[in-house]
């Protein structure tokens, strides 16, 4: 049986401290889904990289990903760097199936949570 990970995979900023909100949510997972590998990797400043975070999970023996881009539409980042970033971090990991999702913002389950995030107290 295959095992599963997940990399949430996520801009990135000079300033480390931007990515606390998205350590947050992958500390939220990982409470959820204590089983589950769980690793952050960035696009552009902060590590892991891409193939540095999918070598990480199979280096754990994961040989499936999940990978869910924490943008909130598909930009210049994930039309034209993402494609060439996402092979070579394929390439690094051969035995590992990624499987990519949409990216989060342009799911209707997060549009929903947003939208009520906004209203909430009005």
């Amino acid at each position: 049986m295959p095992k599963q990970g997940l990399v949430l995979f996520a801009h990135g900023a000079r300033d480390p401290r931007w990515a606390e909100a998205f350590e947050a949510v992958a500390d939220r997972i990982r409470t959820l889904r204590p089983d589950l590998p769980v690793t952050l990797a960035f696009l552009d400043y902060l590590t892991p990289d891409l193939a540095a975070a999918l070598r990480a999970q199979a280096a754990q023996g994961v040989d499936r990903v999940r990978l869910v881009p924490l943008f909130f539409g598909r930009g210049g980042h994930l039309r034209e760097d993402f494609p060439v970033i996402l092979e070579a971090a394929r390439a690094a990991v051969p035995g590992v199936d990624v499987d990519v999702t949409e990216a989060a913002g342009e799911s209707g389950a997060i549009q929903a949570a947003l939208a009520q995030f906004a209203l909430r107290g009005l």
